[in-house]
């Protein structure tokens, strides 16, 4: 149990771009890397209307000289102090992601940054290129992987407890855009609009979710091929709110060869929550995961009673125990999932600095990288009759 403590011998001097106030995912970042100290916000480009961002950044503790107007003169002034900031964490609409993590790793700063990391390949193969000659981190919040069972999951497949895999099903179908929310909320109106959210919102802003956990529980999947259908069912949308997803994996040490995958990503699964589910299926056991349960996997092999593990427990890899903050029983959540990201994304960005690169796993820049070139093989099986893609 590491109690919260801090895992380096000072604090990264940090900043965000956006996140101001009354902004949900401004307000997770900030508990998330707070949490145990390896972060100090010190600075902060927070709104686009300066005069707010100055209110708020005094609600911070941030000191009035550097809270900036717009991220390029943050970039600038901050490289010109002894104290300036290391790394920066990216909390804008999609549409500005890119080219402000170019340029964050152009100033030589880590970068947090939410997904997607870019809107094309090409876009994210610049960004993998230049994190890689600066020698800069990149991490990608896919939150949900910050949970703890998803480093139990990791390890039972590791270490063969489920066999081969055969099937996988994942969803994240929700319900909360069942209706026109967009036209009495503008937060959820810049997502189906393609110039600010990118070519899809489904596959996009929730199907990469899951895609991302399987690949932190199965370092060693690939993707073969996919198919894709995808729609608006509420009128005037742009873009898609509900999707299906048919994927062939590689044949690995972990995967069977032609194993499948099969993704429902919608907003409009009518009275689901969130409907965040991943179930693997291996030829030995199957394990069940839901977001809205996170401190519990089902554990289920043929012929015997159903398991429920438990976050904290004894039986648990001692893998899966790491970042425990709180004895087994209590209840973790989103912010700490949040937070557990934040820490991997410190030690990352210490050994960086040091010229240190280990087996270390956390959503990275290649991470960030497949989940847009995921969307772009989805989009372009769907605009062509669900048309059967290779992956590669």
């Amino acid at each position: 149990m590491i109690n919260g403590s801090k895992v380096l011998d000072h604090s990264i001097r940090w900043a965000m771009v956006g996140g101001g106030k009354g902004s949900q995912i401004g307000y997770i970042h900030r508990s998330a890397a707070l949490r145990d100290n390896n972060f100090q916000l010190v600075a902060g480009a927070f709104d686009i209307n300066p005069e707010r961002g100055m209110e708020f950044a005094a609600e911070l503790g941030v000191a009035a000289d550097r809270c900036y107007p717009d991220y390029k003169t943050m970039f600038e002034e901050e490289a010109k102090r002894e104290d300036g900031i290391e790394a920066v964490s990216i909390a804008t609409p999609n549409g500005t992601h890119f080219e402000i993590a170019k340029a964050a790793l152009k100033a030589g700063l880590h970068v947090v940054c939410e997904k997607p990391l870019c809107f094309t390949s090409e876009q994210a193969d610049e960004l993998v290129a230049l994190a890689e000659e600066k020698k800069r981190v990149v991490g990608v919040t896919y939150g949900y992987s910050g949970h703890q069972m998803i480093q139990q999951a990791r390890q039972m497949i590791k270490n063969g407890d489920l066999g081969e895999i055969r099937v996988i099903n994942m969803s994240f179908a929700f319900g909360g855009y069942n209706y026109k929310i967009e036209e009495t909320n503008p937060a959820a109106a810049w997502r189906f609009n393609p110039a600010k959210a990118g070519p899809s919102f489904a596959l996009g802003d929730v199907g990469t979710h899951p895609l991302y956990i399987l690949e932190a529980m199965i370092p060693d999947m690939e993707i073969k091929n996919l198919m894709c259908t995808k729609r608006s069912f509420v009128e005037g949308r742009e873009l898609e709110d509900n999707a299906f997803v048919i994927m062939n994996l590689k044949e690995s040490k972990s995967v069977q060869d032609d194993a499948q995958i099969y993704c429902w990503a919608s907003s409009i699964n009518c009275g689901a929550r969130h409907g965040h589910v991943i179930r693997v299926v291996g030829s030995k056991a199957s394990i069940e995961w839901d977001d809205e349960r996170p401190n519990q996997m089902t554990y289920e092999i043929e012929g015997e009673p159903r398991r429920i593990l438990e976050r904290g427990a004894g039986y648990l890899y001692p893998e899966a125990r790491v970042e425990d903050r709180i004895g087994g029983g209590h209840a973790e959540g989103l912010f700490e999932a949040w937070a557990n990201l934040y820490r991997r994304f410190a030690i990352a960005m210490d050994a960086a600095d040091n010229g240190e690169y280990g087996d270390f796993w956390y959503p990275d820049v290649k991470a960030g990288a497949n989940g847009v070139k995921w969307i772009e093989k989805c989009v372009e099986s769907a605009d062509n009759g669900a048309k059967w893609i290779d992956f590669d």
